[in-house]
């Protein structure tokens, strides 16, 4: 199932249900789509969802990393949900700046 979240403040974003759905419910949001956030919701969901991140993925500070091949660190290093959280968190900060609600509903592939 693909999710695409859309508000007045951004560009729309798709993002596939196995990644949409978790980034919800950290929010403290129902795994429910369609689904909407009012305006004066965004901030304490945008807060809830970087501090929800945030405990699941610590940063990498203080790691060495080797130099290797980049073919090799594609293939080896998996995209974290903080990541792929990346343009929702943007989306989100956009609404709230500018007071808009945030909807998402079942995402359509392009055909």
């Amino acid at each position: 199932m693909l999710v695409t979240f859309q508000s007045k403040a951004s560009s729309s974003i798709t993002m596939f249900g196995d990644v949409a759905l978790p980034l919800l419910r950290m929010m403290g949001l129902s795994e429910t789509v369609p689904g909407a956030l009012l305006a004066a919701d965004i901030p304490a969901a945008l807060a809830r969802l970087n501090r929800e991140l945030a405990a699941v993925e610590p940063d990498a500070k203080g790691v060495s990393r080797t130099p290797v091949d980049t073919e090799d660190v594609a293939a080896a290093t998996p995209v974290g949900l903080r990541l792929r959280a990346y343009p929702l968190i943007q989306l989100l900060s956009a609404a709230a700046r500018q007071d808009c609600n945030v909807l998402w509903d079942k995402g359509h592939p392009a055909i």
